[in-house]
């Protein structure tokens, strides 16, 4: 029992009978080593926590592609609890990111696009993320790779103690392996094919190899505080970049199995859904399809996939190695999905399930074993989960909610739905059955997945839903705070009753389709 602790329990006279106790209790007290004093704190489990970019929820646990590869995922998973059903603040990385390390939601920070950073914006330049808040509880703290979309040198230090290599999205071939330009903007990142040679040479492998190196220096060290170990591998982001073993982990010649993405789809969707992915570099479905790239990009986000999880593999095989597996909590998440040919496009942007819905899972103390949670949860989540379960003090002005009781009990029923936000007034509210999805013009979409998995029906004007859609309603956010100064990339804002995204105009009649 800490002085704080005592201190607590004399305050609550109704339980002790004498104050003569209390004041024994504390004397003697201060008279105990610091160094016991801080056992609790020594003794709490570490944190590995891996997060990954643009990762759909292709992964062989979760029964979503019937050719992916991703043993060590499976693996992670079964020894830990999957949550089926978790969902991301913000369909892009930025914003998802920010969200997820602040605890904060984009209506509340103002943070909808590429930038700024979580630094660099007002609402959020002094906010206490949570490796911080670890670090102020006597956890030492580290990161490599991307966990952060992007933190300027000059601060880094104040969000992680121990800064690895950033990995990136190197190497690059001397040409673009696509030669056909695409049909919006020629972006040097989107590509996709097999390249390099080897392994070693990605930047993800890097970012594994260092990680690795600090859980092997764990391992055999006698410092007695705990770690957050934060590992951030950028594949399946685009360029999609493997070596050819990954690759051939798939069939060729247009035997790679498609995702369902059905001709007229958007029909009974509102033209407004394209406001939220007007201009994207990534390609329409129609341009896949028009220059025979569709089996190519699918096979290789599936080789990517494959290739992520390996090193993803490197580092779990080393935590088992240095015996850090009874004493470390390991969360792996992803920070959006990835379309690639539903709902017509390629790409990130929506509010449907595909871009919405990702990976989730919790391994180590604490949690069951071989579980699997259906309840929506949040990446937001995370952070006051993670503080739970290591006995830290509540951090109260957090948005989230603990998932403790899921991770005791998978089933335990949750007490709201997931909410993902795409710029100002565009929500989509997610339960274990429906998806409700409200854009800033207030046209709707409303899908059963007991019924619809896909989202292919769109119940928003059937009056015998009004009901459900009222409920789910309640859920959305009431107040949207406005973009904060310098917000661009991914920006969609309304002036003067007209449409912009990122700074131009939206004519429906240039809609690329």
């Amino acid at each position: 029992m800490s002085k704080v602790a005592a201190f607590s329990t004399c305050n609550n006279v109704s339980k002790i009978s004498s104050w003569w106790f209390c004041l024994v209790l504390v004397v003697l007290l201060s008279f105990v080593s610091p160094s016991l004093l801080a056992q609790d704190a020594n003794t709490r489990p570490n944190i590995l926590f891996i997060g990954i970019d643009d990762y759909n929820d292709w992964a062989g646990i979760l029964q979503t592609h019937p050719q992916v590869v991703t043993p060590n995922i499976d693996r992670l998973a079964e020894r830990g609890t999957l949550f089926t059903n978790a969902h991301v603040q913000a369909p892009v990385c930025n914003p998802s990111r920010v969200s997820l390390m602040t605890g904060l939601r984009p209506t509340t920070t103002g943070i909808y696009g590429l930038a700024p950073g979580h630094r660099e914006a007002e609402s959020t330049q002094d906010v206490i993320t949570l490796p911080q808040y670890f670090a102020e509880h006597g956890y030492r703290t580290y990161s490599t790779g991307k966990i952060f979309h992007g933190v300027p040198e000059e601060v880094r230090e104040t969000d992680f103690q121990n800064w690895g290599p950033d990995g990136g999205f190197g190497p690059f071939p001397e040409d673009k392996l696509v030669k056909e330009p695409l049909d919006m903007v020629d972006h040097p990142l989107v590509d996709w094919g097999v390249f390099p040679e080897k392994d070693s040479v990605m930047g993800d492998y890097k970012v594994a190899s260092w990680a690795v190196d600090q859980l092997e220096e764990f391992g055999t060290e006698q410092e007695e505080s705990p770690f957050f170990m934060a590992v951030g591998f950028v594949s399946p982001h685009v360029p999609l970049y493997a070596p050819q073993k990954w690759f051939d982990l798939y069939p060729g010649e247009q035997r790679v199995v498609l995702p369902p993405a059905p001709e007229g789809d958007r029909e009974d969707i509102p033209d407004f859904a394209w406001y939220t992915h007007w201009f994207l570099p990534e390609p329409r479905l129609s341009w896949v399809i028009e220059h025979d790239e569709w089996h190519s990009k699918v096979r290789s986000y599936l080789a990517t996939v494959s290739f992520m999880d390996a090193q993803v593999g490197r580092v779990l095989d080393t935590l088992e190695e240095q015996d850090l597996v009874e004493n470390t909590i390991v969360v792996f998440w992803s920070d959006h999905g990835y379309h690639l040919g539903e709902k017509a496009i390629t790409g990130k942007n929506t509010l449907w399930e595909r871009t919405t819905r990702v990976p989730l899972i919790f391994a180590g103390p604490g949690v069951s074993t071989g579980a699997t949670s259906p309840e929506a949860v949040e990446l937001l989540d995370m952070y006051p989960t993670l503080v739970d379960l290591t006995g830290l003090p509540a951090k109260e002005d957090i948005e989230g909610i603990s998932l403790v009781p899921q991770l005791e009990e998978a089933d335990t029923p949750r007490e709201r739905p997931a909410v993902t936000t795409a710029n100002p007034g565009n929500h989509a509210v997610r339960t274990e059955r429906w998806r409700y999805i409200r854009y800033a013009n207030g046209a709707e979409e409303l899908y059963d997945h007991y019924r619809d998995p896909h989202e292919w029906s769109n119940l928003a004007d059937d009056p015998e839903y009004i009901d459900v859609k009222r409920e789910l309603a309640k859920w959305m956010p009431e107040d949207n705070a406005p973009h904060v100064p310098g917000s661009r990339s991914r920006i969609l804002r309304q002036k003067n009753g007209e449409w912009f995204w990122e700074g131009e105009p939206v004519v429906f009649d240039e809609l690329i389709q």
